[in-house]
């Protein structure tokens, strides 16, 4: 009898698991299905209400109109340009400093990580003056290197990072020295082979939050030159006959949304072992 009242407990505790995690699966993907519904609808059927879940007649036109009055071939090459360095220069960095919290011995670091550890806390728009500063004083202001060099350090990648790299043997760091092995072969060589898909992941973390980036392309950038494709998409809101044609406006945010759907799904599986094997638990 007590192990059926078990039983029934746990299968009762099953069902409500699967119903909270399909709640929230609907609620997750539901404004994705939002975004691409109104992006297929009419100018009235985007402005109806109550609201329609799909459109009557698809109207691809929308997406040749958002298209045409974003340009966006010039704004998706910024984007391109600004996050793929941004990603590149901050393996440059992070990787290295993670390299030293986790298997290095030196002066400061018992202050150095608690203050890295504040810094996740610390919101952009509390530092964005002082960076602003910096940047103005040096002439960067309107070009690629304003919006790439400030951001080669992360706070987040050095700590993700860190926590994965301590979980690597020393005893492969020792063998690769005993093969007089440099510093920077025992990092190229055997830490990031061996932390490969969480060096993925922050990449991809990194990639998301540069890709999505619209304050700081609006703060460091004041003309069209080298500004992003989420600035673009906010240019869509003052397209048209002085009304919000959201029907277009969704459009682009598809346009915007697609390269990351993408390469979400090539990462899907490294993302998955990071969490797993990287020591994140």
């Amino acid at each position: 009898m007590t192990q059926a009242i078990r039983d029934h407990k746990k299968l009762i505790l099953t069902l409500l698991s699967g119903a909270l995690l399909l709640i929230l699966a609907v609620v997750y993907i539901f404004p994705f299905f939002h975004m691409f519904s109104t992006s297929l609808k009419t100018f009235a059927e985007a402005n109806m209400m109550p609201p329609r879940l799909l459109p009557e007649e698809p109207q691809f036109q929308n997406y040749a109109e958002a298209w045409d009055s974003m340009n966006v071939l010039h704004y998706l090459k910024n984007s391109v340009i600004i996050t793929g360095c941004t990603i590149i220069g901050q393996m440059f960095v992070c990787v290295p400093a993670a390299y030293a919290f986790a298997k290095k011995q030196f002066r400061l670091k018992k202050v150095l990580m608690p203050a890295l550890l504040f810094d996740l806390l610390v919101p952009a728009q509390i530092v964005f003056l002082p960076i602003y500063v910096i940047v103005s004083n040096a002439g960067l202001l309107n070009t690629y290197r304003s919006l790439v060099l400030p951001f080669l350090y992360s706070a987040f990648t050095i700590f993700f990072l860190t926590q994965s790299f301590r979980t690597i043997p020393d005893e492969l760091l020792d063998a690769g020295r005993m093969d007089h092995a440099s510093e920077w072969q025992i990092i190229t060589r055997i830490l990031i082979p061996s932390a490969r898909s969480v060096i993925i992941t922050v990449a991809l973390f990194t990639f998301v939050g540069k890709w999505n980036d619209y304050f700081w392309a609006k703060v460091l950038t004041t003309d069209e030159t080298v500004r992003t494709l989420p600035m673009a998409v906010s240019g869509l809101l003052s397209v048209g006959d002085g009304m919000i044609h959201w029907n277009v406006v969704m459009a682009g945010n598809v346009f915007l949304f697609a390269p990351m759907l993408i390469i979400y799904l090539l990462a899907n599986r490294s993302i998955k072992q990071a969490f797993i094997y990287g020591g994140i638990k």
